[in-house]
């Protein structure tokens, strides 16, 4: 059990912050435009249908 929390654990500690600065850092050699937060569009609603749409429609 010392071993995985000498060993192990700060290793794994480790290469996830590795992991995450290498993904924030990929940032700087996109093109300007993919570097950009991506643009939020207006969705439009959606309805379920009900049994009474679909009895009307199959008619």
């Amino acid at each position: 059990m010392a071993i995985i929390r000498q060993y192990i654990a700060p290793l794994l500690v480790l290469l996830v912050f590795i992991v995450a600065l290498v993904a924030v850092s990929a940032r700087i050699f996109l093109p300007a435009d993919m570097a950009a937060p991506a643009p939020i569009e207006e969705t439009g609603v959606i309805l379920p249908a009900t049994a009474v749409d679909l009895f009307t429609f199959s008619k």
